[in-house]
């Protein structure tokens, strides 16, 4: 069993920037997938970015691409999530989540993948 806890959001002007932080406890995770994901009021959730937890090989959505980074530290069992140049699209509550696999070298995009949830992040970003 593991369990998520997310935090770091927050409201920010846009063009500004915010890390979030998932932090893990319950399980080691050799071959899973991390992931980050989003769901702005009234739209269903959505893929942000995720990495894998052996090769570092990570994915992310056309929309957040060049902009977040998603990144993990293997001691403190934490997932970051990097996000630069916000705009007000990106309001949402950000979930990170866990999939077991296992996943050798990706990282997958699909909820469904996903076994793991953590309470969820607001971000606000104002025009």
């Amino acid at each position: 069993q593991i369990q998520l806890v997310d935090s770091g959001g927050g409201s920010v002007q846009a063009g500004g920037s915010l890390r979030l932080s998932c932090a893990a406890s319950g399980h080691t995770f050799s071959n899973y997938a991390m992931g980050w994901f989003r769901q702005a009021p009234g739209q269903e959730r959505e893929f942000v970015a995720a990495i894998n937890w052996s090769v570092r090989s990570t994915r992310y959505a056309d929309s957040v691409k060049g902009r977040f980074t998603i990144s993990g530290d293997t001691a403190k069992k934490t997932v970051y999530l990097q996000m630069n140049s916000l705009v007000p699209e990106d309001t949402a509550v950000y979930y990170c989540a866990a999939a077991p696999g296992p996943y050798f070298r990706s990282s997958p995009s699909a909820e469904r993948e996903y076994n793991y949830w953590g309470q969820g992040t607001l971000v606000t970003v104002s025009s």
